[in-house]
């Protein structure tokens, strides 16, 4: 039987977890053993209680004897100090667990941020947001607050038990064998609810998503007057999470109610037994009193104790899903013997390079093609060919699947992650701003820069053009993702903020593709600035913008079929480019 439930706490992970957990505990451990020692007193009061009732019954209602009315005094005062101890248990164990939480909220964060793209490629919003703050909450401060809760009752029943034998033992055995009766299916609850407790997880998640995509997407919403279609498939998404909590209803939801009965049953049983008993005068009326308050004390609990143990469960099951997530690795990471990247001296090379994001179903194949120090080299071809998956391989936001990628000779992969990262500035066909001033977005790139390296940056970047229409310049608040400012405009401070990270290697990922003409004009000349004097790899959609490149690879369904200059590629009789070109020209 032992092994039995050793092996069941194994295969659960209680033990791991609970492990790791003691390392977000330890710094706050004299407050929770102070959360839990209170509780011992709490549930030894309601003892006390009970057992006071004996002598009055017997003395003072029996015998009629005055010297017991200070024992109704002694209850009241009790009762005040089990609600004085009871406000400082729940105030330690919400600081404890709020602490906890916030510290593991902390590292998961910390986690999130440096986890790889396929990771939020295969996750949504919704889902993230769901793993890592609401399963925090949950298995933090949910267990906490229900583990003082189970404490108390835990030492409450322990010195009513005691009261119950003192009072009469061979009731005492009634009382306890139906308790156990009453507690055995709480056994089966952890089986039954695990995989709808999953499902409601994700779920959930997708509502998180729904409300995140409302709020994103308001303007294709409204555009495109998507209102019944986004509220169908919310309504779809609710109708199923109502599914899924009846079926928990359904799994649970007779917990109580047996207990209920089992309790109710335990206690009509003792009734009769103590009558006779009482008859027989084995025990006194005081003796009856005192157990059967005892008994009420410690029955009533369990039967809500179904829907509390249902919670404790959840939050285990929460516990379990963010010691998961502790325990994943980024698949891009750090080798061991990993060496810094200090500069780009000979160039960038591509050694036969392939890459995948699904099994057996190659977007790049064999690319081979070297980027000398101080080259522009522009990226065309069809739209999904695999450009942005070329550059995307460069400063590893994901791995390749065959080949290499060198700088300097050198693997990318022998050097750490962000001494390479600091080489490269990437700016996107849709840059991603940070709420807060074009001041917080620009220093980004280097927050350590000097007041005249910034006004190098905004006087490159041709920010300081629309600086002069808004009265707090630099200071002035952009919004959520940048949505106070135009294209144009956003692309600019993206440009500054490439600027100021001063890094060798720049990587332009259609950067202009979205603006208008006028907007157009303003931005390529900033990123002319940008690209003198640095290594710059640019995919572009507008061939007119990359004639004077250095080469011109043209990457169709994941190959190079041609590199070249402009000049030599738009000659060539039937060539790809030269049909692109003369496509756009006309």
């Amino acid at each position: 039987m032992l092994k039995k439930l050793c092996d069941k706490l194994k295969n659960t992970h209680f033990i791991r977890d609970y492990s790791q957990m003691w390392q977000y505990i330890r710094p706050y451990w004299g407050r929770a053993l102070i959360a839990v020692l209170i509780t011992v007193p709490i549930g030894a009061l309601d003892a006390v209680i009970a057992w006071a009732l004996k002598p009055y019954m017997d003395v003072m209602m029996i015998e009629q004897n005055t010297q017991t009315l200070w024992i109704p005094l002694v209850i009241i005062a009790f009762s005040a100090l089990q609600g004085v101890l009871t406000f400082s248990a729940t105030y330690c164990n919400n600081w404890v667990g709020n602490r906890i939480a916030n510290d593991v909220k902390m590292t998961l964060f910390e986690k999130l941020m440096k986890f790889d793209a396929g990771f939020f490629d295969t996750n949504t919003s919704g889902n993230i947001i769901m793993r890592f703050n609401n399963d925090v909450d949950a298995a933090c401060s949910g267990l906490l607050s229900n583990l003082k809760q189970f404490c108390t009752r835990f030492f409450s029943s322990v010195s009513l038990v005691v009261v119950l034998f003192y009072n009469s033992w061979k009731l005492a055995l009634i009382a306890v064998v139906m308790l156990f009766c009453a507690l055995f299916p709480l056994t089966r609850v952890r089986r039954r609810i695990k995989d709808i407790n999953q499902e409601t997880l994700f779920t959930n998640g997708e509502v998180m998503t729904h409300y995140n995509e409302a709020y994103g997407g308001n303007r294709i919403i409204s555009s495109y007057n998507l209102y019944d279609y986004e509220y169908k498939r919310f309504d779809g998404t609710l109708t199923r999470v109502f599914k899924l909590g009846m079926k928990m209803v359904q799994r649970t939801g007779m917990l109580s109610p047996f207990m209920h009965f089992v309790v109710s049953l335990g206690i009509a049983l003792v009734i009769w037994t103590g009558s006779s008993l009482i008859l027989s005068h084995q025990i006194t009326p005081g003796n009856f009193v005192s157990f059967i308050a005892a008994l009420i004390l410690l029955y009533n609990p369990i039967k809500s104790i179904g829907n509390s143990f249902n919670n404790v469960q959840v939050a285990l099951m929460a516990m379990e899903r963010v010691f998961e997530l502790l325990g994943n690795t980024p698949e891009i990471r750090d080798r061991d013997d990993a060496v810094e990247l200090t500069g780009v001296n000979k160039g960038i090379e591509y050694k036969n390079v392939g890459f995948e994001y699904v099994p057996n179903k190659p977007v790049l194949q064999n690319i081979n093609l070297k980027i000398k120090r101080g080259e522009t080299i522009a990226l065309v071809g069809n739209s999904g060919g695999g450009k942005s998956t070329f550059v995307s391989l460069l400063p590893r936001f994901y791995d390749v699947t065959d080949g290499q990628i060198l700088i300097d000779g050198q693997d990318i992969r022998n050097y750490t992650l962000e001494s390479l990262r600091d080489k490269i500035s990437v700016v996107f066909q849709d840059n991603f701003l940070f709420s807060g001033t074009i001041r917080d977005n620009i220093l980004l790139g280097n927050e350590n820069a000097t007041p005249e390296e910034l006004n190098h940056a905004v006087e490159m970047a041709f920010v300081q053009d629309f600086l002069k229409n808004l009265p707090k310049g630099l200071d002035t608040d952009i919004g959520e993702r940048g949505t106070l400012l135009s294209g144009g405009q956003r692309q600019r401070i993206a440009i500054a903020r490439a600027f100021i990270k001063n890094a060798p290697i720049v990587v332009l990922d259609e950067a202009t593709s979205a603006l208008d003409n006028k907007s157009e004009a303003v931005v390529q000349k900033a990123i002319e600035n940008l690209m003198k004097d640095r290594t710059v790899i640019v995919i572009a959609h507008r061939l007119s913008t990359v004639r004077h490149a250095d080469k011109i690879v043209v990457i169709n369904y994941g190959k190079i079929v041609e590199s070249g200059t402009h000049d030599e590629l738009v000659n060539q009789p039937d060539g790809i480019y030269a049909s692109l070109y003369k496509a756009q020209l006309k």
